[in-house]
């Protein structure tokens, strides 16, 4: 079923046109603050796509197979709040009235899962140009797992709402190039081309030919006047033919269109235009002054005659969908498994059985080994690596490849495109139906960091595994020696880093990586092997998933009080498991504590903490990492032992004894804090 109104009257679709942009002037006038111009300029664009082919249902928001819209140009939230409103989604006038006010969903910026309809958060330029090729990813691989000939439960098409910034941010050249690459004909991007910056005319710093770029990654390339109405729509149509290749739809406009003064200025971007401003807009345009935020009945009824038309494309899809479900029983179940999360009871027990077979090897190997356990019980993981499959061991031995216009497999080559690689594992996180990871050097890290912010921010359970967690990294140098990384993944609000140390917090990390509700996750993992440790008693998956456990305790002679509490991550408690019998021979008795997750300890009741780090008991942190953050955890009288400066290239066995981290070394710097 195709629904179209692109041949409605052209003064009523004027009149549609012109309420949003004038709802949007109203509500950054009452703001004192937002981005009239990209509203007063695209909102064109946004009402083709209404009137058009996209597929939505206001009254169902999350409808699988809608068609996704992405604001990537952030700042122009109002035009689609005013969309929102005026489509019967659950936006009220008065959240609008009170457009970036505490309290209102109508934010500044667009906001995931805050309000109904809004895809994905943007603001970022770039980032929602980037996380809608992960939905458009998304839609691929469940039409090839799910599609028969008979009905596609899945063939949604992701539309992008783009502007001159997200065209020069680095992001959306690896997204984007990705996207031609692997032939994702289910993407319509509209670029809004008004060919101006905060600081001016783009000439200043951009004017590259963004057709002939895209071109050569692989898209197909269309060219209109954003006002012409027949051109604009028939670039659209066009666009949504195209299977083969993604879309680009470059619309020229023009910034603060109608304004008296300053249309076609800078000075539109980011600031209201002002009451005098307003005021000669509404007149040439023959809108009355009062009320404001006003909506003309006809235009009510368009949007009501237009939503309803779209919401029975939703009600035809469902009566198929049923008899799909009939007919494919095996699918249905697949597909409920898939959308419903569902896991075996027994998965922490069947990863952490894998994970003992590796016992003694490098954390990376044995993540890899509980990874394919994983996608047996879990089919729905899927991720990769930027070109560094093999060295992360992140690779997913039975599940095939994705590759071009071949979609059936999991595993995901993302190229050296490490900033879009995260972006891009949030889309597919935000399809609902996938457990993505992705995967790089813990080092490059700081590449991804404005995706793993993004997923934080919107509660995604996007997993980052980062590999080569350490200076024993050894002979690549300090350019690949991790310092900082792990300070600037848990300083992310909602961000749970997991750091193991042995096989049974491999498989917990992974055991939490299953859940549903949790936000993102980053598992950094080691190069080298981890020697087997004695724990002090039978710990289970679920205490480590509290974030600490008590790995053992040494008393010195004749002592049973605990003089130290040693709490170390991943490759340094086996380390301190190592060199505690020679503290306890120094006449220091001591409890040795593996944190592997510092947020999971942190969100532990208080009698817990105190359970693991006795009070009164003075603490000294063992890690192969900056010592800045562990405050939180040291408190008072508290001593960080770890890494404050850059690497070296050298074998890692000579770096461990230049930094203090030998058994000989590390035993003399503990002695030395507990005086």
């Amino acid at each position: 079923m195709s629904v179209s109104f692109s041949k409605i009257d052209p003064t009523l679709r004027r009149r549609c046109i012109d309420t949003m942009r004038m709802l949007a002037v109203d509500a950054i006038e009452a703001a004192k603050s937002g981005h009239p111009g990209a509203c007063l300029g695209g909102s064109d664009l946004m009402m083709a796509l209404i009137l058009g082919p996209m597929r939505f249902d206001s009254g169902d928001p999350k409808w699988p197979n809608r068609d996704r819209f992405v604001m990537s140009k952030g700042h122009a939230s109002m035009m689609i709040y005013a969309a929102l409103h005026l489509c019967g989604y659950d936006l009220t006038l008065d959240e609008i009235r009170r457009f970036r006010q505490l309290g209102s969903r109508a934010t500044g910026h667009p906001e995931y899962p805050l309000l109904p309809g809004i895809e994905t958060s943007t603001g970022p330029l770039g980032q929602g140009f980037a996380t809608g090729v992960g939905m458009a990813l998304a839609g691929k691989m469940l039409a090839e797992r799910f599609n028969t000939p008979d009905f596609s439960p899945i063939d949604y098409r992701v539309f992008a709402y783009c502007g001159d910034g997200d065209m020069m941010e680095g992001i959306s050249y690896e997204a984007g190039s990705l996207a031609g690459h692997l032939g994702l004909g289910n993407m319509v991007y509209i670029y809004d081309s008004n060919e101006i910056s905060i600081e001016g005319d783009m000439d200043v710093a951009f004017n590259e030919d963004v057709g002939l770029r895209f071109e050569a990654m692989g898209w197909h390339v269309l060219h209109c006047d954003g006002y012409d109405w027949e051109a604009l729509t028939d670039a659209i149509n066009q666009a949504v033919a195209e299977k083969d290749r993604p879309s680009l739809v470059i619309a020229r406009t023009t910034i603060g269109r109608g304004a008296p003064t300053l249309e076609g200025s800078a000075k539109t971007h980011g600031a209201p235009l002002g009451t005098a401003e307003v005021q000669g807009l509404k007149k040439a345009e023959g809108w009355p002054l009062e009320p404001t935020f006003f909506i003309p009945d006809e235009v009510r009824a368009c949007f009501g005659e237009v939503t309803a038309a779209k919401a029975a494309q939703h009600k035809e899809w469902d009566e198929n969908f049923a008899k799909w479900r009939q007919n494919n029983p095996d699918l249905a179940k697949q597909w409920d498994a898939y959308f419903g999360w569902q896991q075996p009871d027994d998965l922490a027990d069947r990863l952490y059985e894998v994970a003992k077979t590796q016992a003694g090897g490098a954390t990376r190997a044995i993540s890899s080994k509980v990874m394919q356990e994983l996608y047996k019980a879990v089919p729905n993981l899927v991720g990769g690596s930027a070109d560094l499959g093999p060295s992360n061991s992140t690779l997913l031995a039975e599940a095939g490849h994705v590759n071009h216009h071949d979609f059936a497999g999991a595993n995901i080559h993302f190229g050296v495109r490490e900033n879009a690689m995260a972006a891009i594992t949030n889309g597919l996180a935000i399809s609902g139906a996938f457990r993505p990871y992705c995967a790089t050097f813990l080092v490059f890290s700081d590449y991804l960091k404005p995706g793993v912010r993004m997923a934080a921010l919107m509660g995604l359970p996007s997993i980052f595994v980062f590999s080569h967690d350490s200076f024993h990294v050894g002979e690549d140098g300090p350019t690949h020696q991790p310092i900082e990384q792990l300070l600037m993944l848990r300083s992310i609000p909602g961000v749970t880093v997991f750091r193991p140390a042995d096989a049974l917090e491999v498989a917990a990390a992974w055991t939490y990586a299953a859940r549903k509700d949790r936000g993102p996750l980053v598992i950094a993992t080691t190069r080298q092997n981890v020697p087997v440790f004695e724990r002090h008693s039978a710990t289970t998956i679920g205490q480590v998933l509290q974030g600490a456990t008590v790995v053992g305790e040494w008393f010195a002679s004749g002592k049973t009080a605990l003089d130290r509490v040693i709490i170390a991550t991943g490759f340094e408690v086996s380390s301190c498991a190592e060199i505690a019998p020679k503290l306890a021979a120094n006449g220091v008795s001591v409890r040795l504590v593996s944190m592997p997750s510092i947020e999971l300890f942190l969100a532990q009741s208080q009698e817990f903490k105190d359970s693991i780090l006795p009070p009164g008991v003075r603490r000294i942190s063992v890690e192969a990492q900056t010592t800045i953050g562990w405050h939180r955890i040291l408190g008072d009288g508290g001593v960080a032992i770890g890494l404050d400066h850059f690497g070296e290239s050298a074998p890692a066995s000579e770096l461990n004894e230049l930094f203090g981290f030998s058994p000989d070394k590390l035993t003399a710097r503990l002695l030395d804090a507990m005086k």
